[in-house]
């Protein structure tokens, strides 16, 4: 049976990636933090929990080597922070960038270890739209999301003839607790730009996910997922 790692996998888009993966029969372990509740209840729900940090090297290096390798990556886990640039510290600067940027470097780096050995593998980016077009407010936010497309492609370049393929799902305005800091007239505004008229859903991402999974011939390409939204 092949097996799937998804960060962040115990709620929001993770937590769709990871279901989606369990529904098509692969063993899905799912990586958190903090939250023991939704640990629990993805635990209930057929998926393995496992309790790291990926910002931490030691964790992750603990966390790999529970699962003997995966087939899949999903480097979901990441942080947001909407904040002026004067007004933010290098201590949310350093968070920020080390969950969504070095995490996701500590988590390939050791699945592309399994990977070779198996002959091929895929590697998925959960990257964002600010990392594409950057976002006010959140620059440290786009700034790590940013990196994450870079290091995609450059990942896809240097391990496309190894047969591990490595692509990016940039979404937009996803329905997740993230974006619980927004109050309903923020979020009005929000879709207001959309064209598709509506905030995403954590199964649009995962429906992207399976897509980069299905299609073998596909690499080093940064999907958007926001109903249109960077086109306007």
């Amino acid at each position: 049976m092949k097996k799937v790692l998804v960060t962040g996998g115990v709620r929001g888009i993770g937590l769709s990636i990871a279901l989606a993966f369990l529904k098509k029969g692969y063993l899905v372990y799912v990586g958190y933090s903090k939250d023991e509740e939704s640990a629990n209840r993805a635990k209930e729900a057929g998926l393995i929990p496992l309790c790291f940090d990926v910002a931490s090297e030691r964790e992750v290096l603990a966390a790999f080597s529970q699962t003997g390798g995966v087939d899949i990556l999903v480097n979901n886990a990441g942080i947001a922070l909407v904040k002026q640039i004067q007004d933010t510290t290098i201590e949310e600067f350093e968070r920020v960038t080390a969950v969504n940027l070095r995490g996701a470097f500590l988590c390939a780096r050791e699945a592309v270890k399994s990977m070779l050995k198996k002959g091929g593998g895929l590697i998925v980016n959960i990257a964002s739209v600010w990392g594409e077009v950057g976002g006010s407010c959140e620059s440290v936010y786009s700034a790590s999301k940013g990196g994450l497309i870079a290091f995609t492609k450059a990942l896809a370049a240097e391990l496309g003839y190894s047969k591990i393929r490595v692509n990016a799902v940039s979404p937009g305005a996803i329905d997740t607790r993230m974006n619980a800091c927004f109050s309903k007239e923020e979020k009005e505004a929000i879709v207001s730009e959309i064209p598709l008229g509506r905030m995403g859903e954590g199964e649009d991402v995962a429906k992207a996910v399976l897509f980069l999974e299905e299609n073998e011939y596909v690499t080093g390409v940064d999907l958007p997922v926001n109903g249109g939204f960077s086109i306007v």
